[in-house]
């Protein structure tokens, strides 16, 4: 299945009656909640003595996977491209793979690029 396909049996889902902003809200905290109850699932198994749940874990990637969906829907990205982007960004970041000297340094190095949002255009 391409993340073309999965959009649109995805958006079979979706609620459509709210507008831009609506859709855009809704959907953040959906996809923070979702990611809260991936989360809460592995806490208790590292921490409370639970056992490991694989299913109940992907159930949940599922659902934060729709939520990228609806997501990149309302902004008005393909998944593909957002997908395409994080890895170009990625290899850039770390072109031989993760190096933790390069992810401190990283630190460094954005601290001293302008920021963004007091450049002017």
């Amino acid at each position: 299945m391409t993340f073309e396909e999965y959009t649109n049996l995805a958006l079979r889902t979706a609620r459509s009656d709210y507008d831009r902003r609506s859709l855009l809200l809704n959907w953040t905290l959906g996809i923070c909640g979702e990611a809260g109850e991936f989360a809460d699932s592995v806490k208790k198994f590292e921490f409370h003595g639970h056992t490991t749940d694989k299913e109940e874990l992907k159930d949940e990637l599922g659902d934060v996977l729709w939520y990228v969906a609806m997501l990149c829907e309302v902004l008005g990205f393909s998944m593909e491209q957002v997908a395409l982007d994080n890895v170009r960004k990625l290899k850039n970041r770390y072109p031989k793979g993760f190096d933790p000297e390069r992810s401190i340094n990283r630190r460094v190095e954005n601290e001293n690029k302008p920021d963004k949002s007091t450049e002017s255009s």
